[in-house]
């Protein structure tokens, strides 16, 4: 009898700029090795292996703040995740997490910037569009995963508004 193979889960978030360009968020989101800097929940982001910007890239990352305790090394939780494409004429990336203590299986998403514009059809601002695709993790709904993935870029995205408006300022 054939095992029965569970569905894989896709999502998406969209996070709204509404001053900044794409040509002014992207190289917040180029730097693969900087999610520390843009996601508060992330302790430590570096690289591993590979040349940056490249694709092959490896960075490490790890969060002790969903535990509080950083004192025990069985609560950090990590993952090591490879940039597969970097594509700075269409402001996108792609990647897969390989090894983590968090629960991705054949984990991969694509990040990318797009200009958006008006209800006149003029341009304004822009979007930042995070979308997956993943085995389900174990504990987990897949209205967990896009809850989470969601807050993440939403909460990327007033850190990059906001590092842009001090720059500007």
């Amino acid at each position: 009898m054939a095992e029965e193979t569970q569905p894989r889960w896709e999502g998406k978030a969209i996070a709204e700029l509404k001053g900044p360009t794409p040509d002014q968020v992207w190289p917040f989101l180029a730097d693969f090795c900087n999610l520390h800097k843009l996601l508060p929940s992330i302790d430590t982001c570096r690289q591993v292996e590979g040349v940056p910007g490249q694709p092959g890239l490896v960075r490490y990352c790890a969060s002790t703040a969903a535990s509080g305790d950083d004192s025990d090394p069985s609560k950090i939780k990590w993952a090591n995740e490879r940039l597969l494409v970097m594509d700075p004429s269409n402001k996108c990336f792609s990647y897969e997490v390989l090894d983590n203590n968090v629960g991705f299986k054949n984990y991969a998403a694509t990040v990318r910037v797009m200009p958006n514009s008006d209800g006149d059809g003029k341009m304004g601002g822009c979007m930042i569009e995070w979308s997956f695709v993943s085995d389900p993790v174990e504990g987990w709904e897949l209205q967990d995963l896009s809850s989470y993935v969601d807050f993440c870029l939403q909460s990327m995205a007033k850190k990059i508004a906001s590092a842009i408006q001090e720059g500007s300022g």
